[in-house]
């Protein structure tokens, strides 16, 4: 694969540290949520990093398809949900939902258009057949 752009993060104490994003003014102070056994400080998780990503990559493919089929978009939203829990090996496993909202077509056409940026985002490349991934469309 020729890449065309690398993007660059350095983490530091893990979970409970800071990531900073290379060349960009960026950094997050990280914290373990309670429901992980974290105190609940204020920061940011890796999970909730990999949903804003996934969202933003998501819309971004739809956007694409739509461009390519000619659709025409009076606005779109995607919320992407990410979900952590144990696996049988002792480790842990990671779920996502994604809820694309898409005003200007149909039911079926807004379907077809998830399913299709599905196959261009390069997060659902990266996850497909790795984790559960469940995608759907809502029309406003």
């Amino acid at each position: 694969m020729k890449i065309l752009y690398q993007a660059k993060a350095i983490s530091s104490g893990g979970r409970d540290g800071q990531v900073r994003i290379d060349n960009s003014p960026f950094e997050f102070e990280m914290a373990v949520p309670a429901e992980l056994g974290g105190s609940g400080k204020t920061g940011v998780n890796p999970e909730q990093l990999f949903a804003a990503g996934y969202a933003a990559c998501f819309e971004s493919a739809m956007l694409h398809v739509a461009r390519r089929r000619n659709l025409t978009l009076q606005s779109t939203s995607v919320t992407v949900e990410i979900g952590i829990g144990p696996n049988d090996k002792g480790g842990f496993l990671l779920t996502a939902s994604i809820t694309a909202t898409v005003l200007g077509i149909d039911q079926a056409t807004a379907d077809q258009l998830v399913q299709e940026a599905h196959q261009v985002c390069p997060y659902s490349n990266a996850t497909m057949g790795n984790i559960e991934v469940k995608v759907s469309a809502r029309i406003e």
